[in-house]
């Protein structure tokens, strides 16, 4: 009886952690969508198909900034992002998640201005964080289960004609690296 509630109870758990969705699918078109970001302690506005127009754009949902596994995803994004730029794609990362200060949730005001703190130390102005809002993270499928205001640790690379090229979720955060810079090499390569 005990081996059968251990395994019940595990069941539950992944249950519990697995994300409320899949992510949207390689080959579909990516929802268009705007968000406010932060760069080298600059705010901006960042619109889907206007970055697409330069070329790819690899956005990776994180679920808030200063917490241990987005950080360690960002800092490892920003050690790659000149390969990236080198790729000819644009690099943002995007969240839903209130911003933690000092174990703290702050309010969606202050948010912004901890993405900029975010995005100076951990991104080292390599490259934006942008805020989303609930609809682009519902768009994306990206939606965090425990969480649902919150995105989970999803990225995607999109191809200029905006159809999605890469789709990957993955809460432990060094894959997402490794992954998107390898489908971004592959698109150029046969562009």
């Amino acid at each position: 009886m005990k081996k059968f509630l251990a395994a019940a109870a595990f069941i539950a758990a992944v249950t519990v952690a697995a994300p409320a969705f899949a992510a949207l699918e390689k080959g579909a078109v990516a929802p268009e969508f705007s968000a406010k970001g932060m760069l080298g302690g600059h705010e901006f506005d960042f619109k889907l198909s206007e970055e697409l127009k330069k070329g790819p754009v690899v956005m990776y949902f994180f679920p808030a900034a200063f917490t241990k596994g987005c950080t360690i995803e960002t800092a490892a994004f920003a050690d790659k992002a000149e390969e990236f730029k080198a790729a000819g794609a644009t690099l943002v990362g995007l969240t839903a998640g209130a911003a933690m200060a000092d174990g703290k949730m702050v309010s969606a005001s202050e948010n912004l201005v901890r993405l900029g703190e975010f995005s100076k130390e951990h991104c080292r102005d390599k490259f934006p964080i942008a805020a989303v809002n609930a609809d682009t993270v519902k768009a994306y499928n990206v939606v965090l289960g425990r969480r649902p205001d919150w995105s989970d640790r999803t990225s995607y690379v999109i191809a200029p004609d905006g159809k999605i090229l890469l789709a990957h979720t993955d809460m432990e955060p060094m894959s997402h690296i490794e992954k998107t810079l390898g489908a971004v090499k592959e698109w150029k390569a046969h562009h």
